[in-house]
């Protein structure tokens, strides 16, 4: 996986490798699943859920750039792998379901750094309010159908995404945009 996927995506960060080098990936999937843990693409979890290919989250992590000082949030896409390799990484870690995140229902406020383990069509402004100034995000991001890796950041109570690669991202459908007609 470190030589065949994620050093040849891109993913160099020597504490990303070092991360997903220590955490087993099979832990996050069903038993199975266990024989296809480090395959390229993402793996069914039952119930709509994934574990994201690793290259993924380790382009998220590296996007990331995780300080010991954040105060983070991560929206679990339902593995539990991400916040596994996040936890050590800073100050404190709230992890929600895509569910609840979209209503708003987080453990606190003010979060520095927001993963979201899923590709999402938009940032529900429930999600929006419970970041702090400048709070950095790296979503999965869905654009008429294409996922791709985004980041952004909060400035004047809003978020603005910025696609930096395309790649499948699981869909997380709590974060669909409502269907409207349009010409």
């Amino acid at each position: 996986m470190i030589d065949s996927q994620l050093r040849t995506s891109g993913v160099n960060t020597e504490w990303v490798l070092k991360r997903m080098s220590a955490v087993a990936r099979e832990d996050f999937v069903p038993e199975s699943a266990k024989s296809v843990a480090y395959m390229d693409r993402a793996v069914p979890l039952g119930d709509g859920k994934y574990l994201a290919a690793p290259v993924v989250q380790g382009t998220m992590l590296q996007e990331a750039n995780p300080q010991m000082s954040d105060k983070a949030l991560l929206v679990d896409g339902g593995s539990g792998y991400l916040a596994e390799l996040l936890r050590p990484l800073v100050a404190s870690l709230d992890v929600v379901s895509a569910e609840n995140a979209v209503a708003g229902t987080v453990p606190s406020r003010g979060y520095d750094l927001v993963l979201i383990d899923g590709a999402v069509e938009h940032l529900p402004e429930a999600l929006v309010t419970q970041l702090a100034d400048d709070a950095r995000v790296i979503t999965g991001y869905m654009l008429n159908g294409v996922t791709r890796i985004a980041t952004g950041r909060k400035a004047a109570d809003e978020v603005a995404l910025l696609p930096i690669a395309e790649i499948g991202v699981p869909v997380l459908p709590e974060f669909n945009k409502a269907k409207a007609w349009s010409f």
